[in-house]
């Protein structure tokens, strides 16, 4: 049996105003989420339902939390194959379908790592590799929707492109 861990966070709401709920435009949806011994992500919700563009929104922060949890993955399983990563950038992009009563859920996420390492890697390896770390990858396992990873493989200044959807 495995280890447990648990995670914690304080969402405080901010927008209250002077009025608070007493309509659904009366109110700011701007918030803070506060983990004990880190900076604070000043937060909101997306634009399309009356939240400030320039905070991060759920939607934002969940589609990166699976792209990071992707990238950790990854480079650890590069380190354990021996494969030197230099670089390492993602792009993903989390569809989200919104029903008309309000209600929604992602439907798919895509990843779109781009990787840089030493020479002589075959993009099969790399391609492999983010099979490898998309199996382990918690929040992939998590989800009930199809994440596809997409990379853009790079070998040393050779670019290769591959295609690998995981789901």
């Amino acid at each position: 049996m495995g280890a447990f861990h648990a995670y914690t966070a304080t969402i405080t709401w901010t927008g209250a105003g002077e009025t608070g709920t007493t309509s659904y435009t009366a109110y700011s949806r701007d918030h803070v989420v506060s983990v004990e011994g880190k900076p604070d992500i000043l937060a909101s919700s997306d634009p399309a339902f009356r939240g400030d563009a320039a905070r991060h929104n759920p939607e934002d922060l969940f589609v990166a939390s699976l792209a990071q949890c992707h990238m950790l993955w990854f480079l650890h399983v590069a380190a354990q194959a021996d494969v030197v990563v230099t670089e390492y950038t993602d792009s993903p992009v989390g569809t989200m379908r919104v029903e008309a009563a309000g209600a929604g859920q992602f439907t798919e996420i895509e990843l779109r790592p781009k990787v840089t390492v030493g020479d002589g890697t075959p993009d099969a390896t790399l391609a492999a590799l983010h099979e490898k770390a998309h199996a382990h990858c918690f929040i992939s396992r998590s989800v009930n929707f199809p994440v596809h990873v997409r990379p853009a493989l790079h070998v040393g200044s050779t670019a290769g492109d591959a295609d690998t959807t995981a789901g």
